[in-house]
């Protein structure tokens, strides 16, 4: 498109950085920036990844603190029709297959499995918009010489948006809600999987998603997620108070 003709369309159709507003970009270099540096672990933050069986938490890496500029771009994405950041969301996806390759290697060949959403959600959105991401950690594991294929194989049979939902009524919003279906149960059975979302929150979506998968003969590896909610913060450190004898008290 010529600079004549982007001037022309951003006059009739004003086009704005999903993430901090810059006018004139659909998405700034800046923000941009915010997903493009190293993947690294997140699942300490989210208490529903916790086996409570001895075992350790599903390890899953992210790109960035889901706050801000990307939390901003991310709800823009899923929820405002901004469908031109799914491009580059989807790199910054690839980009982090590629990183942690080398470590998911050796449960090679893989199925990298999107959480699935409701159907209400896919009817408003198109579909689940999940599937870009998940496609786009196929290609940044082909390209590291990983083995790795699309496997759209959960169902989520009902139940409400986990947005606004704190960690209990996640995971109950979700309970019994995610399977295999026994026609895509074959292509699981003695699998190893990535689950792909675009954030973390609590943990309850991959929490669900393993255990579907688990009960289906599969084993999940790894989780793969654009961003991270942090976890709840610390409570301030108050000074210590001077101890008040009652002798002290009476006067």
């Amino acid at each position: 498109m010529t600079s004549f003709l982007r001037d022309l369309v951003g006059l009739l159709l004003p086009v704005e950085c999903a993430g901090c507003g810059l006018d004139d970009l659909p998405w700034c270099p800046g923000c941009a920036a915010l997903l493009s540096g190293a993947a690294w672990r997140c699942e300490n933050r989210a208490p529903r990844l916790d086996r409570m069986d001895g075992r350790g938490a599903l390890p899953v890496w992210t790109l960035a603190d889901c706050t801000g500029d990307v939390r901003r771009a991310i709800i823009a994405w899923k929820d405002r029709g901004r469908g031109d950041l799914t491009a580059p969301l989807a790199d910054a996806m690839a980009r982090q297959a590629a990183q942690v390759a080398g470590v998911l290697a050796p449960a090679a060949p893989l199925l990298v499995v999107p959480a699935p959403s409701t159907a209400a959600s896919r009817r408003r959105r198109g579909g689940n918009l999940v599937d870009e991401l998940a496609a786009a950690v196929v290609e940044g594991l082909l390209a590291d010489g990983v083995r790795a294929e699309l496997a759209p194989v959960l169902n989520r049979a009902s139940g409400g948006d986990q947005v606004g939902l704190g960690a209990r009524d996640r995971a109950r919003n979700l309970a019994g809600q995610l399977s295999v279906p026994d026609r895509k149960t074959r292509w699981v059975t003695g699998r190893a999987a990535v689950i792909v979302d675009d954030v973390l929150t609590t943990g309850a979506t991959f929490a669900a998603s393993r255990r579907a998968l688990e009960r289906a003969g599969g084993g999940v590896v790894a989780g793969l997620t654009l961003a991270s909610t942090p976890g709840p913060s610390r409570p301030p450190v108050l000074p210590d108070r001077p101890v008040v004898r009652p002798s002290d008290a009476r006067g």
